[in-house]
């Protein structure tokens, strides 16, 4: 399977973002490594692979699935056991498939019925995020990303959120001048988000800040980088 180069990306900048998404102490991030993992052999390719330190904690294997494919399920656990059959690793495994929606996920189950109605597999529908989850600033910048022709009330409605300014994402911090805090959290991170490729446009929607302040601490960096070398 193509590795999806934004949540690999992700997942390697900031791995706490997967245990969140599968509602784990984001702390677990601290214990594992996460790569991308090739079963040469056979030409197969795992999107995500989280190693832990220990062999009491189990593998996690990711993939990121947006289109619908009916032979998924029949590639995503031969890459998976594959990899199992190939190392010499004993650790216990569990498998974790991140789809936008249900109607995406659309392979056939009949032969997996059992794996996929057990807790050995996760699947995280991004759509069915809900005010309960929390979703965190990487969450909502997964989301932004990967529909960007969305309005804010679509990505509100898809985070569960009843009020906007509940979202973390679209909270209007500069008009109720709130959250000064939080606001020079938010400007740490757009150095992290334009590593990451995300756009002006994009880091300013996903933080819901101006524009204009995301494009000063940008050019703040590039002036930075071009001291430095």
């Amino acid at each position: 399977m193509k590795t999806d180069s934004i949540f690999y990306r992700l997942f390697q900048s900031f791995p706490s973002i997967f245990f969140e998404l599968i509602q784990q102490p984001p702390q677990l991030a601290n214990v594992y490594q996460f790569s991308s993992v090739e079963v040469k052999q056979l030409s197969f390719r795992i999107d995500g692979v989280f190693l832990p330190n220990s062999t009491e904690l189990p593998i996690y294997f990711s993939e990121v699935q947006f289109q619908p494919d009916k032979k998924f399920y029949s590639r995503f656990f031969t890459e998976v056991f594959n990899y199992l059959d190939k190392t010499e690793l004993t650790n216990n495994w569990r498998g974790v498939v991140i789809f936008p929606s249900s109607s995406v996920d659309t392979g056939d189950t009949q032969r997996y019925i059992e794996l996929l109605n057990s807790q050995r597999v996760n699947r995280v529908y991004l759509d069915q995020l809900t005010s309960t989850t929390e979703p965190s600033l990487g969450i909502e910048t997964i989301i932004v990303y990967k529909f960007p022709r969305l309005s804010r009330e679509e990505i509100e409605q898809m985070l569960g959120l009843g009020e906007l300014k509940q979202t973390r994402v679209y909270q209007e911090a500069f008009q109720e001048g709130k959250l000064e805090g939080k606001l020079e959290g938010k400007l740490e991170t757009i150095p992290q988000l334009l590593t990451l490729g995300l756009s002006v446009e994009q880091i300013a929607q996903a933080l819901g800040i101006e524009i204009e302040l995301v494009r000063q601490v940008a050019s703040e960096k590039v002036s930075s980088d071009d001291t430095n070398t």
